[in-house]
């Protein structure tokens, strides 16, 4: 909360300076995009944030970074894009809120901070709900994915395509995981969402809420035994210095949504706006390959590093004990999205 009001606090500074100084609709805040509507001709600047480092192969800096290649090419530099990695616009929850005000522009979200928001997008975290990443991808590019785009657009918030992180591995300190007898009584980070929380609680962790930006320390100090993030996330982010294992369990699919606030892409032209829809989704299906052809790779490298990988899993044993959780969250994501997307691949 304190990103977001020092945000708000440089919005308005930046705002005076423009007006004693003269409009210049090139350069905009790194949290604000203008309020002029733009024609397709007019030059503008757009801010887009997300928590994770400037890594390569890291999957939020890599759709940010291929979003800017792609839009500032489309436009011939007409339209700058500018990353800011490592939470500088906020917590993923700040930078949601700031693009319902407009005065985020732009954010790689995690899906499952975007279902405290909206609700419907909670069916994809279900835990076990998709059985591998052709299935996941499908669903996304299929109607249940454009359902939800079109739902997540009366949030304030609209949803240009889902990148992806992938699958979300357990990484833990000291102890392997292969079935869920494992993970009893294990603090694990989690996001502090209903669904995510809900599917630990069947697991019998001890799940234990904390931002992104605090993990590695609690890591480091043993205040928790293990987190879960997608492997390219894993790699990327300094884990081999303070976990030993990495499970792979598939827990969690993690879609990553490229967001735009509706006060900034309502200011845009009809050719920008497709423009900016064109770059994202050729974004997301670059992190994919992306996370696809370096996934063997950053395991033989995170080998060498000192870590062990499970492959060794039991996943129908799993799948089974986190089932109740499905029930248990219906109500809370709509079961009309449950029940459509449990159709969709094959659950029962």
């Amino acid at each position: 909360m304190k990103r977001f009001i020092a945000l708000i606090i440089f919005v308005v500074m930046s705002m005076i300076l423009t007006a004693c100084g003269g409009e210049n609709t090139s350069s905009k805040t790194a949290a604000s995009g203008g309020n002029e509507k733009q024609a397709s001709s007019d030059s503008r600047s757009l801010n887009i944030g997300y928590t994770t480092a400037a890594n390569k192969n890291d999957p939020y800096h890599l759709t940010a970074l291929k979003f800017k290649e792609l839009v500032e090419a489309k436009t011939k530099g007409r339209i700058t894009v500018n990353c800011y990695p490592s939470s500088q616009l906020g917590s993923e929850p700040e930078m949601w809120e700031g693009m319902q005000t407009g005065i985020c522009d732009m954010a790689v979200m995690t899906n499952a901070y975007v279902s405290t928001f909206v609700h419907a997008n909670g069916a994809l975290d279900l835990p076990f709900i998709f059985s591998d990443l052709k299935q996941a991808r499908t669903v996304l590019d299929g109607e249940f994915g454009k359902k939800l785009i079109e739902n997540m657009n009366k949030s304030g918030v609209t949803c240009l395509a889902f990148s992806e992180g992938g699958f979300r591995q357990l990484c833990t300190s000291s102890v392997p995981v292969s079935k869920p007898s494992d993970l009893v009584g294990l603090k694990i980070r989690c996001m502090e969402t209903k669904i995510y929380l809900s599917a630990y609680s069947a697991l019998g962790v001890n799940a234990t809420p904390m931002a992104w930006g605090e993990l590695l320390p609690a890591l480091q100090q043993g205040t928790v035994d293990g987190c879960d993030a997608p492997l390219s996330v894993l790699y990327t982010n300094g884990f081999p210095d303070v976990c030993k294992y990495i499970d792979n369990v598939n827990l969690f699919y993690s879609p990553l949504p490229i967001c735009i606030s509706n006060n900034v892409l309502d200011k845009l032209s009809d050719a920008d706006k497709k423009i900016l829809t064109e770059a994202a989704v050729q974004s997301a299906d670059f992190v994919r390959k992306n996370n696809d052809s370096n996934a063997k790779d950053m395991e033989a490298d995170l080998t060498k590093k000192g870590m062990t990988v499970v492959y060794d899993v039991d996943t129908a044993a799993f799948r089974d004990t986190v089932k109740k959780s499905w029930s248990e969250m219906e109500a809370y994501i709509g079961s009309n999205w449950v029940n459509e997307l449990k159709t969709a691949v094959g659950a029962k």
